[in-house]
């Protein structure tokens, strides 16, 4: 049986229990909070009647001496919580995104590589089925190799909250979804970024709910990022819109079921080359997906069997480094190198 300890109780905390709940082998032994009475009502929703309840984080830990602790806090809570479970030698899997700073992200990383323990973030949408299938289906082949990423994300949320309130809230809060899937997607490596911010008439967020982006994938790939969290009318999904360009056709999804491609075919309309419709094949029985519950499990397997999970630390943070490019290139007005080391 594996203990874990949750800290951070609110909103999102949900979806971590829900998973958590249908995973044979794990136990919530602590939910940690700095509001008791939130801790509580969570342990009474999910029936955790044997759950050690607290507002500080190691004293819980330090009562309960769990495998691992589930993050679930604000980002600038990320640092000190991390360095709380490595110093009880738990491990650790934590909520998007790994931490509020480039620093703070090295820091953790490198306090997890010291510690020895397991350290992954909760990056959803790597194990959504379609991101799988059209990573599968581009290293096939079937279209060459992919040059140009496209992704459309476009929707009107009213978190009310922090968000509201928060500085390059789109960059920081919900684009690093769309670039780590990016980068998955076409095996990308980020080597520089343009990008402009804006906060158009009528925005309801104090900074930074519209963006642009430009991105320098490395091997001849380019992504670019348009996106706004202010945007009313014929909105995206979550997982945005996306074209893929690739040396010989191109893949187009929804973000919904819908997911095709086409392939450049012989002859010529004109001047234009002729193309056919070619199938994106089904999911892979390999492929990792069910979101929470897929990443959870997947961090649990690492323990046991001493890998690493596709979502560690060390791994994403290339993605957090894309978010941080993006927001100095929006407040500098210059394109921006990114750095995707951990050290």
């Amino acid at each position: 049986m594996m203990k874990v300890v949750l800290v951070g109780c609110g909103a999102m905390s949900k979806h971590w229990l829900d998973a958590a709940r249908r995973i044979d082998g794990l136990a919530i032994a602590g939910l940690v909070d700095l509001d008791a009475e939130r801790a509580q009502a969570r342990a009474r929703e999910y029936d955790l009647t044997n759950a050690v309840i607290g507002t500080s984080l190691d004293a819980v830990l330090d009562e309960t001496k769990p495998d691992a602790v589930f993050d679930v806090v604000v980002p600038a809570a990320r640092r000190e919580v991390a360095l709380s479970a490595f110093a009880h030698h738990s491990h650790l899997l934590t909520e998007k995104p790994l931490a509020d700073s480039p620093d703070n992200a090295r820091a953790i990383i490198a306090a997890a590589r010291q510690a020895g323990r397991v350290h992954a973030v909760v990056q959803n949408r790597r194990y959504v089925a379609n991101v799988r299938r059209i990573r599968r289906f581009l290293d096939s082949g079937a279209i060459g190799r992919p040059t140009s990423i496209h992704a459309d994300f476009f929707i009107a949320p009213h978190f009310g909250g922090f968000r509201e309130e928060m500085r390059h809230v789109l960059l920081l809060d919900m684009a690093i979804h769309t670039f780590d899937a990016a980068r998955y997607m076409v095996a990308g490596e980020p080597a520089s970024v343009y990008c402009q911010e804006w906060e158009p008439a009528g925005s309801w967020y104090r900074q930074g709910s519209s963006a642009s982006a430009v991105f320098d994938l490395g091997g001849g790939k380019v992504f670019t990022y348009a996106g706004s969290w202010c945007a009313d009318g014929f909105r995206t999904s979550w997982e945005g819109s996306w074209r893929i360009v690739a040396e010989r056709g191109s893949l187009l999804w929804d973000g919904h079921d819908g997911l095709k491609a086409e392939a450049v075919a012989s002859g010529r309309d004109g001047i234009i080359d002729k193309t056919q419709a070619i199938e994106v094949p089904a999911l892979d029985p390999a492929d990792r997906v069910d979101g929470h519950l897929g990443i959870i499990q997947d961090f649990m397997r690492a323990i046991e069997t001493g890998t690493e999970p596709e979502t560690r630390g060390a791994d994403n943070i290339k993605s957090l480094a894309m978010v941080f490019g993006a927001i100095e290139s929006a407040e500098t007005g210059r394109r921006v190198a990114i750095r995707q080391d951990a050290e």
